[in-house]
């Protein structure tokens, strides 16, 4: 059974896993606090990062598929 929520440590392992995202779970955490990281929930004072969430934010972040570098050169122009 795959968990629904994951802890922060958890959740940098699923983005390395699951997308070849490579983040340290400090990452994570400084992103919770000025802005730009995945959406999460609190219980407590624990953050848990749905993974619906870490999924969203890790495709978001990868952005378009590419055939050619050059095509990656027009994906950052638009």
């Amino acid at each position: 059974m795959r968990k629904p929520r994951l802890r922060r440590w958890e959740a940098s392992e699923y983005l390395e896993l699951v997308h070849g995202i490579t983040i340290a779970p400090a990452t994570l955490a400084k992103l919770a606090s000025i802005g730009g990281g995945p959406s999460f929930n609190k219980a407590n004072r624990t953050p848990l990062y749905p993974a619906v969430e870490l999924d969203r934010w890790a495709i978001e972040r990868l952005g378009k598929l590419v055939r050619s570098t050059s095509d990656a050169g027009l994906q950052a122009a638009e």
